[in-house]
């Protein structure tokens, strides 16, 4: 007996390798050291910097996957876990430098894993980071063939004087909330509870809007998390008035909002500030979910928050319409306790 023989192929993972070594490279930027295939990625930090400051964040992508595996669609799932950590250590003001990511598989299909790599590649390029490195594991027994699992580790620096940590934030400042490009990456334990429940498939169309009139389900639900790196790095430059940040994720508004507030202070939401898009009202009204369950749960279309001084915010979603991002003013900072209110 070998080591094939108990469900472990060395030889594919040489493959493997190969197949992603164009992939890595394509996300090489200045502070790389050594190629792929060492046994740690090596980073020289940038010059420039008082106090430089490392951000660090890890996560996933979730049961998204479940739909990636059923749909047999690998090509951006790649993007949605680079996206979930980016747009994380973003929300200090932190411009990502590397990422690392850990892929587990029940059998190594090169081609299959690949496809996730380019999509972690692409998703690198738009943040503008390297990805520095990885592991990939082949688990026969823990996970079934076809399955796979998927985590990301991404590091940022920041000058300390220049972090936001919510003592900027003051009373009074406006919420702008960017568009998100749909589901982004939480929420689909629910969403295919729902999906399921209704008897639907994920190669069947899904004609509820304009958008999506030519796509099936598991297109529109795969379509992958949208990427603010570069489009707010340039804002903060810009002097756009910017003090804080929130990446909203699993909890939505009401949760990660607050997270960017300083002592004493809240948010007020205007809830028809903004159109929700017609993918969210069309999960709402097949699930039958409640809309504070839909608000605790989804972006419900704002992927991303931005507290701004009142006297830029014009200057500020002028800006980021220019750089193709939609942005709505959705409310405003005022006192309380780090809670959010919808009026």
């Amino acid at each position: 007996m070998d080591y094939r023989q108990a469900g472990v192929d060395i030889e594919a993972g040489r493959t493997f390798v190969e197949k992603i070594r164009d992939s890595v490279a394509r996300t090489h930027r200045l502070g790389v050291l050594g190629d792929l295939g060492g046994f740690g990625g090596c980073f020289e930090l940038p010059t420039g910097y008082r106090q430089p400051v490392l951000v660090s964040g890890t996560d996933g992508v979730g049961t998204k996957l479940k739909i990636a595996q059923a749909a047999n669609k690998h090509d951006t799932i790649g993007i949605d876990l680079v996206a979930m950590c980016v747009n994380d250590v973003l929300t200090s003001g932190a411009e990502p430098l590397f990422f690392l990511d850990y892929l587990a598989t029940g059998k190594l299909e090169p081609d299959q894993l690949a496809e996730v790599v380019k999509g972690i590649a692409d998703g690198c390029q738009m943040a503008g980071c390297a990805l520095l490195g990885g592991e990939t594991a082949e688990m026969p027994g823990f996970y079934g063939i076809g399955e796979y699992d998927a985590a990301g580790f991404c590091v940022a620096i920041a000058e300390k004087s220049e972090m936001l940590n919510g003592t900027q934030v003051n009373i009074g400042d406006v919420v702008i909330g960017l568009a998100s490009s749909g589901i982004h990456s939480n929420g689909y334990s629910l969403v295919r509870k729902i999906i399921e429940s209704k008897g639907y498939n994920w190669s069947g169309k899904l004609e509820i809007s304009p958008e999506t009139q030519d796509l099936t389900l598991a297109e529109v639900f795969l379509t992958p998390t949208q990427i603010y790196v570069k489009p707010v790095l340039a804002a903060l430059k810009a002097n756009l008035g910017i003090h804080g940040l929130a990446h909203i994720t699993g909890g939505g508004l009401p949760e990660n909002l607050p997270r960017c507030l300083g002592e004493g202070q809240a948010v007020q939401i205007i809830r028809d500030s903004w159109q929700i898009p017609a993918l969210f009202q069309w999960l709402q009204s097949e699930g039958e979910v409640p809309e504070m369950d839909m608000f605790n749960t989804f972006n419900m279309g704002i992927g991303m928050a931005v507290v701004v001084d009142p006297t830029k915010a014009d200057d500020a979603i002028a800006w980021f319409h220019s750089q193709g991002l939609k942005g709505d003013r959705i409310g405003e900072v005022i006192v309380g306790e780090r809670s959010l209110i919808f009026v």
